[in-house]
């Protein structure tokens, strides 16, 4: 299972990776996996200012739809306009071409409250 070094990450299988006050956020590698086979991805939130721990999407799979958590607060700039035909791209390349959204963060302390790589790696063993 890939659970790269360089991102920070949620107990609830979100990952964000930070640069210059901006941020992308997906799904873990795990995560994608537990899901199965992904088929559809709803984010209507682009535009919004949403709190740490608001629900910005769902994310369905074959076997269950399940809600996407912003694992800080900010402001959704952008969505991945690769995931309204090809959302299969986020089993094939979680970390990369599979992203989600993109924010600007509200307030960078609460990154601080967030898994580096290792602990996220204990929570799933």
């Amino acid at each position: 299972m890939n659970i790269p070094e360089n991102l920070k990450y949620t107990t609830d299988h979100e990952w964000i990776k930070v640069e210059d006050g901006e941020a992308l956020i997906g799904v873990t590698d795990f995560a994608q996996g537990e899901l199965g086979d992904i088929v559809y991805i709803e984010v209507e939130t682009q535009g919004e200012t949403l709190n740490k721990e608001d629900v910005f999407g769902t994310i369905e799979a074959v076997k269950t739809v399940s809600d996407l958590f912003m694992p800080v607060s900010g402001e959704v700039l952008e969505v991945n306009d690769k995931l309204e035909s090809t959302p299969e791209v986020v089993n094939e390349d979680p970390y990369g071409d599979g992203w989600l959204v993109k924010i600007k963060l509200s307030d960078p302390s609460e990154l601080e409250s967030l898994l580096d790589a290792a602990a996220y790696k204990e929570t799933l063993s």
